[in-house]
């Protein structure tokens, strides 16, 4: 049977896909806020679900935990239904967003997309923000992001961790794909979090969970064996990339994918850093293969000879 976990008075999970973040709703004496918003293509679906919650009530905080596109592309979207919410976003991107530079934000070389917003306020870490009914302590978590942060609720000890760390892992390791290290801030966010002995999880995937010790045991195992071989990773971080565009393109041509692949910035990087004794094409039809195997994605060769992708 599933873990069911009850939540704290104010706060509700709004499960979503891989394709977007979970969303949380914090209502409260102080304000109310969300935390984190999805992805652009389902922000339509995100307005309907916090119009549907908050009825006529005011939208009045937006927080993101990092800023890879399926955690803020629906931050324009509920800006424009709520004017007057204010966005705080991770101290280290402040600049990047003021000039909105895509490839430093990662959406150009992820082949993503995220509708352009302003931010309001920084998430400092070491330092506490009023969301919902509550203090929430901020703390920085590198690693999956370097400017991710993570935050905790120490009344009832419930931490919201983005992609620190899921129930069964963490986010890709996107430093590492860029030739820069990344395992150790990973395990030191680790560390952190143990530290804060948290009660409830909330992650940017994935249901709500309360057995951390389990989590943490299980992402410092995924960690050792991507230090140990970081191919590995970067191989997982590849067939992210494609599953990511199948869930968002949900239907597409074989050739139109590996075309995307080849003007992908991480795909082509990754290849280039890991796989160059393979063509690049060969690599893409092993992750078509795994992929369809696993169930994720349904292949299909048409009497001309094309062949069709979609996502399952």
């Amino acid at each position: 049977m599933a873990e069911s976990v009850e939540l704290p008075p104010g706060v509700t999970v709004f499960e979503r896909g891989w394709l977007s973040s979970n969303n949380l709703l914090l209502r409260g004496r102080y304000n109310t806020a969300v935390i984190d918003t999805g992805y652009a293509t389902h922000a339509e679906q995100t307005v309907a679900l916090l119009q549907r919650a908050l009825g006529e009530s005011p939208l009045d905080h937006i927080v993101n935990t990092h800023l890879h596109s399926d955690h803020c592309g629906g931050n324009a979207a509920l800006r424009a239904n709520w004017p007057e919410t204010r966005i705080s976003i991770p101290a280290g991107e402040a600049d990047v967003v003021a000039r909105w530079d895509i490839e430093a934000l990662s959406y150009e070389p992820t082949g993503q997309q995220c509708p352009r917003f302003l931010h309001d306020e920084l998430l400092l870490p070491g330092t506490e923000i009023p969301l919902g009914g509550q203090l929430w302590q901020i703390h920085a978590a590198p690693g999956h992001d370097p400017e991710a942060v993570i935050l905790f609720e120490p009344t009832s000890r419930t931490l919201v961790s983005g992609d620190a760390l899921w129930e069964n892992g963490f986010g890709v390791v996107f430093p590492e794909l860029e030739s820069e290290p990344g395992f150790d801030d990973v395990a030191a966010t680790l560390d952190v979090i143990e530290s804060l002995n948290p009660a409830i999880i909330v992650p940017g995937h994935g249901r709500p969970f309360s057995n951390a010790s389990q989590a943490l045991s299980t992402a410092r195992d995924k960690l050792q064996r991507f230090v140990s071989n970081p191919k590995k990773h970067a191989h997982h971080a590849g067939k992210v990339l494609i599953k990511f565009k199948l869930l968002e393109l949900q239907a597409v041509g074989y050739d139109a994918l590996l075309a995307w692949a080849r003007s992908t910035g991480y795909f082509v990087r990754i290849h280039t850093m890991h796989f160059s004794e393979i063509p690049l094409e060969s690599w893409f039809e092993q992750f078509a293969a795994e992929l369809a195997h696993s169930g994720a994605l349904a292949f299909e060769r048409h009497v001309d000879g094309s062949a069709f992708l979609a996502n399952r």
